[in-house]
């Protein structure tokens, strides 16, 4: 599964479309945001994403988690959203 890292200057239609491409590919994709502005574009970008593939009938959804993660030594925990059809 493809994990997309999010960070808060990130593009969310940039992130929509590229989850949606790994969607295509895969059939369900993991977002990772460490902090509140990352977590703030993730959340946008899964949100527009959804509007892309529903005119196909697909209905996207996610599950959301914590997960501890190294940066720079330091262990810091991010949030993944797993997105996947319902």
């Amino acid at each position: 599964m493809e994990v997309l890292r999010v960070a808060a200057d990130s593009d969310v239609k940039a992130v929509a479309g590229a989850l949606v491409a790994a969607f295509k590919a895969q059939g369900k994709v993991e977002v990772q945001a460490v902090g509140a502005g990352a977590v703030n574009q993730a959340v946008k970008a899964i949100a527009i994403s959804r509007g892309y593939v529903a005119p196909n009938g697909i209905n996207l959804v996610f599950v959301p988690a914590f997960n501890d993660i190294v940066i720079n030594g330091e262990v810091k925990t991010a949030i993944k959203f797993f997105v996947q059809k319902r």
